[in-house]
Parts: structure tokens; sequence; C-alpha cells
């Protein structure tokens, strides 16, 4: 294909699919599922406790029970949902609970037990990402929600956002062209640490600061922002170099505070990851640099920046453009050719809920309308599989192969 043609198409391919992305209209109105769905949680901690708050805006959602092994977090989570049954051990809680679904928010390291057995009751499961803490573990889900009657949705939130939908659609009809190399980072001040006066409590509320159960920054927040990446390229990295070091907060915790990636996808694209709990500068987003533009994606916003040769697309008469020091960038909006229209392509900018909620719309919706899974245990376990790696990157101080037998459930 010449230069001249491919011009052509992808004018034409990036109008198609800007117009198809623009439908979707994204209303601060809950949405409406095909019928009413009992569930239940497991694991009412901080995001447990952010589950409940997003169910609660579907009217067709009753929170019938919840599971916590902490009595504290069991009574707060019933302030919470005052109808739902409480239980203290997820055998009791899928021995007695009346649920057509499981979300299960307990620490990463104890998905695997409840999520087979939620599986094996016959449940719908929504599993938090990471998928679990190890590959055995991930391998082990996966082999479940394999050969599980119900459906099963790994909690990899970027799958679901809508803004990251509109901006994927774009980048994988050539707006960007050939990706060149990526960045991603997540900065936020705050020591992951939740005192208690009782040390057996408070080493059970801080579990992400412990190296024999948790994978640290890399698993819990990069697991998500590497998975949009895998995502928007449909690549998985080959290999891995990662650093960690406590520099922000040496309080006696062994897990680093501070953590450096640089991951090897396939054409020698490379993915540098960084992140740091004692700086909040820039915040969290991804960043993918192609040959004619680029996208950053910062979770509730996207822009698309554009090379000065870059094809010129029609719907652009209705962009919204922000600056960016010397760069400008184009606001990703859905549905912004309806809006232009009618003067109101600034109320679109930005999600009018948590991403969280899209995550949970989507599994409710595979449930109740046999929607497509955002996220399937496969590929939360191909996520686990880069973390783990990663992981061992950074206790090694040595590159780290990622092999494709890495990816698969076996």
């Amino acid at each position: 294909m010449s230069p001249a043609d491919r011009r052509t198409f992808l004018k034409g391919a990036a109008g198609a699919a800007a117009v198809l992305a623009f439908e979707p209209r994204l209303s601060a109105r809950p949405a409406r599922l095909g019928a009413p769905l009992r569930v239940g949680l497991v694991g009412a901690g901080r995001q447990g406790r952010a589950i409940l708050g997003e169910l609660a805006k579907f009217d067709d959602v009753t929170v019938a029970a919840i599971c916590d092994t902490d009595d504290r977090r069991l009574r707060g989570a019933a302030r919470r949902a005052p109808e739902a049954a409480a239980f203290d051990s997820h055998p009791a809680f899928l021995e007695g609970a009346e649920v057509d679904a499981v979300f299960v928010a307990t620490p990463t390291h104890a998905h695997r037990q409840v999520a087979q057995d939620a599986l094996a009751a016959g449940k719908h499961v929504y599993c938090e990402g990471p998928l679990a803490s190890t590959l055995e573990d991930a391998r082990a889900i996966a082999r479940a929600a394999a050969g599980a009657a119900g459906v099963f949705q790994t909690g990899m939130q970027g799958r679901s956002n809508p803004i990251y939908a509109l901006a994927r659609s774009f980048a994988r009809t050539g707006a960007i062209r050939d990706v060149l190399s990526m960045r991603a980072q997540y900065h936020k001040k705050t020591s992951w640490r939740t005192p208690s006066p009782d040390p057996a409590r408070e080493r059970m509320l801080n579990w992400r600061l412990d190296p024999e159960i948790s994978l640290g920054l890399i698993g819990e927040i990069g697991v998500h922002q590497l998975d949009v990446l895998h995502w928007f390229t449909s690549s998985y990295p080959t290999a891995v170099r990662a650093s960690g070091e406590i520099l922000a907060w040496p309080d006696g915790r062994k897990e680093p505070d501070t953590v450096h990636c640089e991951l090897t996808f396939p054409k020698g694209v490379r993915c540098d990851w960084d992140a740091t709990l004692g700086n909040s500068f820039e915040g969290q987003y991804e960043l993918i640099l192609g040959s004619m533009g680029a996208m950053k994606l910062a979770w509730s916003h996207a822009w698309m920046f554009k090379e000065a040769d870059a094809t010129t697309f029609e719907w652009e008469v209705y962009a919204t453009r922000q600056q960016f020091h010397t760069d400008e960038g184009i606001i990703l909006i859905s549905d912004a050719t309806k809006l232009a229209a009618q003067g109101k392509l600034r109320e679109g900018i930005g999600l009018p809920h948590p991403s969280l909620y899209y995550a949970i719309e989507d599994f409710l919706k595979s449930v109740t309308e046999g929607q497509r899974v955002a996220c399937s245990a496969a590929e939360g376990l191909r996520a686990v599989a880069v973390v783990v790696r990663t992981r061992e990157a950074q206790h090694s101080g040595r590159e780290v192969a990622i092999a494709e037998d890495d990816l698969k459930i076996g």
C-alpha cells in the first residue's frame, strides 16, 4: 500500500471508528440490567467497601450477603448494606447466602480458595485484580473458571473504562500508527500503612507491605497499568528488568516504596513503569508513543497528541483541545459529535463514575444479558504472569525472560 493510499485508508477507518466509539452515551444515571440480581461480597476492606458503594447505584442489584473474617470490617460493611446477611467465613457464606453472584475482594493472596469455592458452588464470580499473588494460584483460578458454568470476570478496570475503550479504538485503527515506546507511572504520597494497637491485626491490615504474601507496588498497582498496555497493543512483554528501594518510608517495612521497571515488548518496543509512595507529581497515567501521535491515558481522562505530518480526520472539527506546555492534546470524549451539536461538548469531559463502576457494570451485564466478559480469568492470569516475572527481576537485580508458557493456563 502506497503512503497516499495508507493515509486515505486511515482517514476513513479512523473516521468510522470515531463514529462508532462516540455512539455509547455516558450518563451519570446507572445502567438498567436485564434482570434483578442478588449478590454477595467476600472481603470488606477498602476495596470491598468501594465495591459496595458502586453496587448501591444499581436499582436492580440487592446486596444479600457480606463476609469478612475481621469483625470490625464486617460491622462496617453491615452499616453500608444493612439488609445483608453477615458471615465471618467464606464457607459459611457460600452455604448460607442466597446469592447469584459473588464479588471477591479479599487480600490478593486469599483470592484462590474463595474464587474456586464460589465457582464450585455455581456462583458467578467477579474477582478483584490482580487475580492472584502467585502463578500457581492464578492458573488454578483460571482452570476453575474455564470449567465452570458461571460467568467469571477479573477486575482489571482499564478494559471496562469507556474513555480507554474510545482511545483504544483510535489506536487500533492507525491514529498514532506504529507504537515506538510506552511509559506509565503511579505517584501518590501515602504510606500504604494502616496503624493498629494490636500487632496481629496491624499485620493483617498491612498485608500489602509483607513481601512473603504481597506482590507490592508492581503487583497491586503495576498489574492494572501494564494490563492496559497489553490490551491496547495485543502483546505481552518478553523480558523485564526492575529495581525497588525503600526511600520514602523507612519505618521498618521490607517492601519497597519506590520501584522502576523496564519491559521489552515484541519488535524491541520498550516500556518504562515507575511508582513511588513518596511523591504525587503527575499522579497516575499510561503513555503510548506512536510514529504519528501519542495517547495519554489518565483513567478519568484521555488525550491524543498528533504529529505535524499526521492525517487530519473529519471529526476533529468537533475536538476540544488542551495545552500541555508546548504540546496540544485532543481531549477524547465519548459521544462528542452529539454533544457538540448540542453545544455541550465540555460537559462530556471525564467520567461520571469511577472506573470501578464500569467494571462492575460489565460484569453484571455479562451475568444478566450474556455480554462478553471484559477481562477473563485467562487474561487475568497473563497479567499476573508479567508482574510475577517483574517481581523476580526486582529481587534478583537481573533481566528475567517472560516466556510464552508463562502466559498459558497449562
